[in-house]
């Protein structure tokens, strides 16, 4: 659809002279203010296939030719690409939702199969009804009896069995419910609390009041005690709660490992005097390949059939994959020969464990002092 401009020559937004259809120091289009609906749905549907067109620009070069990204970028050849921090934001959101979703999938997946499963009565009554059944072939039955018989649990043989299970089943929902209140009694032990046990935040409180003031607890012991009483009396199932706080805190985690890794890069590689900005939007490129390529194989083990059992070599694959990649774009923008490269990524791949091990542990501390 053909777009109506202004025929004056003074921008809407600045007031600058303009001397195109863009002004040059703000950048704002020089339309008629008054527009048709058809027109102003042409201009956000080409807004967004702008977004879209980058994308998959950029998906090129990002998968087939590793750091071309980030030296184009370097290079200010940036219009035709998306910028590094919507595209990692972009594919980061699809990553973690489609990690999240799959693993609750699998879970239900293991409730279904085992509700699929027969006890040994069940089992004995369908072959009872199997003898009943008139010019059945032997062959046939004896497939159908085999078919039972794999289909038998084990966990479950008899009532008392049962019953057992469910019991253990409530053991560990209470062990589950106790974990919480453990580690949290744990960092308040730590932190110089007494190991006694409080029924109630007030009982708590009256112990501390009756204490000289050099032997009370601190601001953090005091908290963390307050919080492992409550979540005694709550009831709820701590693991739960701080599984989902984790899940909730983990994108928050992976940005956070973004400037760790670029300065882990800036000191593997100080010898090529980039700034600390080139190093980040290489992180940003590096991790954004990983999340996008990582949430390609999770799809295509969810579309492929189980009995194929593809997982462990797809997961290999990826794993070999991810190892070239790094090592050809780390070449690419360091210019650093074969071996070299190596010993580089070797030191690199320590050090970014070990961040992200720190990280990981503050996250879950954090996220169980803030759960609710």
């Amino acid at each position: 659809m053909k777009k109506h401009y202004r025929h004056e020559n003074d921008c809407l937004n600045c007031g600058t002279e303009l001397e195109g259809k863009f002004c040059h120091n703000c950048g704002q289009e020089n339309l008629q203010l008054k527009e048709s609906f058809g027109h102003m749905m042409t201009h956000a549907i080409s807004d967004y296939f702008h977004f879209d067109h980058q994308f998959f620009h950029t998906l090129r070069p990002l998968f087939l030719t590793p750091g071309k990204l980030t030296n184009e970028y370097m290079a200010g050849r940036r219009a035709q690409y998306l910028h590094p921090v919507k595209m990692y934001i972009f594919v980061s959101i699809v990553y973690f939702l489609l990690l999240f979703e799959g693993s609750g999938h699998e879970e239900k997946k293991e409730v279904v199969h085992k509700k699929d499963k027969l006890t040994k009565e069940q089992a004995a009554e369908a072959k009872k009804s199997l003898e009943d059944v008139p010019f059945m072939p032997a062959a046939a039955k004896k497939r159908a009896y085999a078919e039972i018989d794999s289909n038998v649990d084990t966990a479950s043989t008899d009532t008392s069995s049962h019953k057992k299970s469910s019991s253990v089943a409530l053991d560990d929902e209470e062990e589950d419910t106790d974990d919480t209140g453990e580690f949290m009694s744990g960092l308040a032990e730590g932190m110089g609390a007494s190991d006694k046990s409080y029924k109630s935040v007030e009982e708590y409180e009256a112990a501390q009041r009756k204490l000289p003031d050099g032997k009370r607890d601190g601001f953090l012991t005091r908290y963390l005690e307050q919080k492992k009483i409550a979540w005694k009396q709550s009831g709820k199932n701590g693991k739960e709660v701080i599984i989902e706080g984790i899940k909730h805190n983990a994108p928050k985690m992976m940005f956070v490992l973004l400037p760790v890794f670029a300065l882990i890069l800036k000191i593997s590689f100080y010898k090529n005097r980039k700034f600390y900005v080139e190093h980040l939007i290489h992180s940003i490129h590096l991790h954004s390949f990983l999340f996008l390529f990582c949430t390609i194989i999770m799809l295509a083990q969810m579309g492929l059939p189980d009995a194929w059992h593809l997982d462990g070599w797809m997961s290999f694959l990826a794993f070999c994959t991810i190892v070239w990649y790094i090592y050809r774009s780390l070449r690419t923008v360091y210019h650093r020969s074969r071996w070299r490269t190596i010993s580089k990524m070797v030191g690199m791949t320590f050090s970014y464990w070990f961040s992200f091990g720190v990280i990981f542990i503050l996250m879950v501390i954090i996220t169980a002092l803030t759960a609710v």
